[in-house]
């Protein structure tokens, strides 16, 4: 298998989005942003959070959905790597946001589920009748 770098110089990555253009949307939590990764390492900041966006999935209707950490981690750079560590004494929580790829606006839709306030969603992902199902650090 071979592997090959298509951008670099993100601020801590995640969350992975395919989209049909050929490029990928990430979320650089370190950053606090969407950034767009367009074939030839062309990068694109889609739209700019509050907290830190840690898991990105495309909902039914077309927008981006965000499960956002709300700034859950310091950071230790070693050896290059930038190495998530504890919550902050500032974080407050985290929430899931929409995101608007074509303007970049953004939309907090839930900072708690059942009462219960969200700690710092981690990933999300859309099941077939539309709802969504993500994780809490909490």
């Amino acid at each position: 298998m071979e592997f090959r770098d298509v951008a670099g110089g993100l601020a801590f990555p995640e969350c992975p989005v395919a989209m049909g253009d050929g490029s990928v949307l990430v979320g650089e939590i370190a950053s606090k942003k969407i950034t767009r990764v367009k074939p030839g390492r062309k990068k694109q900041t889609v739209a700019k959070v509050d907290g830190a966006p840690n898991g990105l999935a495309i909902g039914p209707d077309g927008g981006l959905y965000v499960a956002n950490n709300g700034d859950n981690f310091t950071y230790t750079k070693r050896m290059g790597l930038l190495i998530p560590g504890h919550a902050p004494k500032h974080h407050k929580g985290g929430w899931i946001e929409r995101v608007n790829i074509s303007t970049g606006k953004v939309e907090r839709l839930y900072s708690a589920c059942d009462g219960e306030k969200l700690t710092a969603p981690n990933d999300l992902v859309f099941d077939d009748a539309g709802g969504f199902w993500f994780t809490d650090h909490g």
